[in-house]
């Protein structure tokens, strides 16, 4: 009776501690005083002392650490921890998410979250229990550091709630600024040397064999990615809240660090406020991650071999390094610019090598005043490529030549231009300057333009080469026979790639017209030119002052479409792929009508009835402007579900008319 007494005493205080624990730590509402908390946690160290057979392996007396672990056991995961492909710009979000909408039927919803700058872990729970604690490692298997993990405040030990019997949760250990400051405080003090920086300490704390150095440091998490057998929900989102009820330290909704998006603008709205505010934050983070939010379309989107196609990490400005200047090489691009590529002493930057950076144009290089051989600095910005930002002029040697920007082509050999105004150097021999050519063909294969599967720049490369091909309209004159013959073309390969170039046949005219690589053409200036002009003859007949009298066409614009179609060769191109059945005129029998002509829209949020999509399609099929970003040309910014706190901000600030997805349909009805 009496050892009865003594084990529900124990399990009653393991609750209570338990319970107070999450509402410090977690909910940051305590509801006894440290004191009390104390008494509390001295009555139950006692007991199991007394009473080791009652004592459970995830009592909150583990906290405290204490236990030795001599070597940590290596551990499969049963679902691979992969790492996520990075991206540092607006324009790889953008690619990133046009990939996943043709992937996937249904327009995806997106979760932001803060990348937080720590150590990944896995949790294993049973019956609401923490069973294992497990490194990312290589991925596939990590250290099993469950006793280290058990010291940590903020991971439950013991759940709450409507949880799975079994399932392992993901997340984040971190080391919080504060902590980190006040560890480095104390070993100054001491005479010890300093921890780096928070990231390496909180890793090089969990290898520690003493959990009491661990327990002591007061480490952090939050966790949010769940993974098991026959798990009940829809998203992502649904079941980090779902793990917020459990007891678990989730991010924090209303502190904007996790959202739920539907769209670009949306996501670099997230993107840009965190990086503003992130100093605000305790504990760093390095940037954001964005997921797929519904699992059924995550499945659907599956893994690469490295990574998960449904996830991206957008990471902020890099650290900045030195590194020596060894050459300068100059590259030529479709349009015929000359951009100059240094060549490093390879340099450890961002977690990779670096061997070359960028180096813009002459004027760059000419600011920089470089010299061969100079110490440079490196930073990975906003590019793929690095970008040189300085110069150590105190190593510089006195026999180090200036740097020349060259005078000739480096492929064919022509003497380059400068045009007035511009930056850029240029080769002219745009129809026998290889790098021209084959660039332009692969422009004109690209998925935004004729989107002809199956080509790529190395097949490019070959029929080139081959002499197969001299422009992107004899594409068009391709044989079976050509393409089986080339290196690494099955048959399978070769009839695909001829059924890509019939099919691009059916490709609209907007996208015609992007794909001829007309200068200063984009993909928007296209679409504007093929709905005003409507088709290849009219918009080759329009005089000077009708083409800059469209919307957002200016003199250059206008000169480079003059320019284009006053040259002979892209005549000869265009007949070729006008006798091929290439589409050379609009849709004419599509409905347009001027309801919203002279009205500019804002589109934001989710919505039930249409899609984002065909929200923009209706602005502008009647003859409305569809923009991303909220100005004070601005209209009507057509609200959904869960829009960017940023931009309804910047509406009302500046007066915007803020419609529902009924509003606007209903305008167009009329």
């Amino acid at each position: 009776m009496e050892r009865e007494r003594f084990k529900k005493r124990i399990a009653d205080l393991t609750e209570q501690i338990n319970r107070h624990n999450y509402l410090y730590y977690v909910k940051s509402a305590p509801e006894i005083s440290d004191y009390d908390f104390d008494m509390l946690l001295k009555e139950l160290e006692q007991l199991e002392k007394e009473h080791p057979e009652f004592a459970s392996p995830n009592s909150p007396t583990k906290r405290v650490g204490g236990d030795i672990t001599r070597k940590f056991e290596t551990v499969t995961h049963r679902y691979p921890m992969l790492s996520l492909s990075n991206t540092y710009s607006r324009e790889e979000i953008i690619d990133w998410e046009n990939r996943i909408k043709k992937l996937s039927e249904v327009p995806p919803a997106y979760v932001c979250e803060l990348k937080y700058d720590g150590v990944a872990i896995g949790m294993r729970y049973k019956n609401g229990e923490l069973v294992q604690a497990v490194t990312r490692g290589d991925g596939t298997a990590g250290e099993d550091i469950t006793t280290n993990v058990r010291t940590i405040k903020t991971v439950p030990l013991k759940l709450h709630g409507n949880y799975p019997d079994e399932f392992e949760i993901r997340g984040e250990i971190f080391f919080p600024v504060e902590n980190f400051n006040k560890v480095n405080q104390e070993r100054a003090a001491a005479g010890e040397p300093l921890f780096a920086n928070p990231r390496n300490s909180a890793s090089g704390t969990l290898k520690s064999q003493d959990s009491a150095v661990v327990a002591s440091r007061g480490l952090d998490c939050y966790l949010y990615g769940i993974y098991g057998e026959n798990l009940k929900f829809k998203s992502h989102s649904e079941a980090v809240n779902a793990a917020g009820s459990w007891g678990f330290k989730i991010p924090d909704t209303a502190k904007n660090m996790i959202a739920v998006r539907s769209s670009i603008d949306e996501i670099m709205d997230f993107i840009q406020y965190w990086e503003k505010n992130r100093s605000d934050l305790p504990f760093e983070i390095d940037g954001i991650v964005i997921k797929v939010d519904e699992y059924n379309q995550q499945n659907e989107l599956g893994f690469t071999a490295k990574s998960p196609r449904w996830a991206i990490a957008y990471k902020y400005k890099a650290e900045k390094v030195e590194t020596v200047l060894n050459e300068v090489t100059y590259q030529v691009g479709r349009t015929g610019a000359v951009t100059p590529v240094a060549n490093l002493q390879p340099v450890l930057l961002a977690g990779t090598t670096v061997k070359r950076a960028s180096l813009h144009n002459a004027d760059q290089i000419e600011k920089l005043d470089l010299h061969l051989g100079d110490f440079v600095y490196v930073e990975k910005g906003g590019e793929i490529i690095p970008k040189i930002v300085g110069v150590n002029l105190e190593k510089r040697k006195a026999s180090h030549g200036k740097i020349q920007f060259i005078e000739n082509c480096p492929e064919c050999g022509a003497a380059l231009v400068r045009r007035e105004g511009e930056a850029q150097h240029y080769c002219p021999n745009e129809y026998h300057c290889p790098p021209q050519i084959k660039g332009k063909i692969e422009h004109f294969i690209s998925r935004k333009a004729m989107n002809i599967e199956g080509l790529g720049p190395e097949t490019i490369d070959l029929l080139y080469n081959k002499g197969l091909i001299k422009n992107y309209a004899d594409l068009y004159d391709l044989t079976f026979e050509q393409l089986v013959e080339l290196d690494r073309m099955a048959d399978k390969s070769a009839s695909n790639v001829l059924l890509g170039i019939q099919a691009s046949k059916n490709i609209p005219f907007e996208r015609v017209l992007f794909a001829f690589g007309i200068r200063h053409v984009g993909e928007t200036v296209a679409k504007k030119l093929a709905r005003h002009f409507k088709s290849v003859d009219k918009l080759k007949a329009a005089g000077f002052d009708e083409l800059i009298s469209v919307d957002e066409i200016g003199e250059k614009i206008a000169v480079s479409i003059q320019q284009f179609f006053s040259d002979e060769k892209n005549e000869r191109i265009l007949e070729k792929l006008k006798s091929n059945g290439i589409c050379f005129e609009m849709d004419t029998t599509a409905e347009t009508s001027n309801t919203l002509q002279n009205q500019t829209f804002v589109i934001s949020g989710v919505f039930q009835k249409v899609s984002r999509e065909k929200l923009a399609e209706l602005i502008e099929t009647n003859g409305g402007k569809n923009t991303g970003s909220i100005s004070s040309k601005t209209n009507y910014l057509v609200a959904g579900e869960n829009m960017g706190p940023a931009k309804l901000a910047k509406a009302k600030q500046l007066g915007v008319k803020i419609i529902s997805e009924d509003e606007f349909l209903a305008m167009i009805s009329q």
